[in-house]
């Protein structure tokens, strides 16, 4: 049974939405999501990284969208950010998508994808989402069902552990 998630673009950034984003990416990276970590790790060595992203934030560079559930809890994240290169601002990044572990398969990230891209076509000018997201685990299947086409593909550039590189593989979405 899915459990429904309800989005919010640019949530209030409170302790507690610090404190669910640090766990569900913690969560996420250690049950082996791609979300930058490899396990183990624990919330406050992701809360640099988590800095990082409220601080762009602040500045107007980067957007939130959060799903939570039924209990009010952090289930789900993407960052989108802003081009400000003067030739790529028809289009944004959409970075640090998450599902907990526990609304894994159940629709929710397709949820989490559609509310992501309704909420970009609410930006000024922007016209595709681009994504990045690491070769060897089938996520650009995933991102592909959902219709983000393969755009470009890098062999190894990511090393998740001495002797395993894994593909950064790009992925476009058009917002038409």
């Amino acid at each position: 049974m899915r459990t429904p998630l309800t989005f919010q673009l640019d949530p209030p950034v409170t302790p507690d939405l610090r404190d669910g984003v640090l766990r569900l990416w913690a969560d996420v990276s250690n049950a082996g999501g791609a979300v930058g970590f490899v396990p183990p790790v624990t919330p406050e060595a992701i809360r640099p990284e988590l800095v990082k992203h409220f601080v762009a934030m602040a500045e107007g560079r980067t957007r939130l969208l959060v799903g939570s559930d039924r209990d009010g809890d952090v289930a789900a994240t993407a960052f989108f950010t802003f081009n400000t290169h003067r030739l790529m601002t028809h289009w944004v990044w959409l970075y640090t998508v998450m599902v907990h572990p526990r609304y894994q398969g159940t629709g929710c990230g397709r949820e989490l994808l559609a509310a992501a891209a309704e909420a970009a076509r609410g930006f000024d000018g922007i016209e595709a989402i681009r994504l990045t997201c690491r070769g060897g685990l089938g996520l650009e299947h995933f991102y592909a069902s959902c219709g983000y086409k393969e755009v470009g593909r890098i062999p190894g550039a990511i090393r998740v552990a001495p002797g395993d590189d894994r593909d950064d593989v790009y992925m476009l979405l058009p917002l038409d």
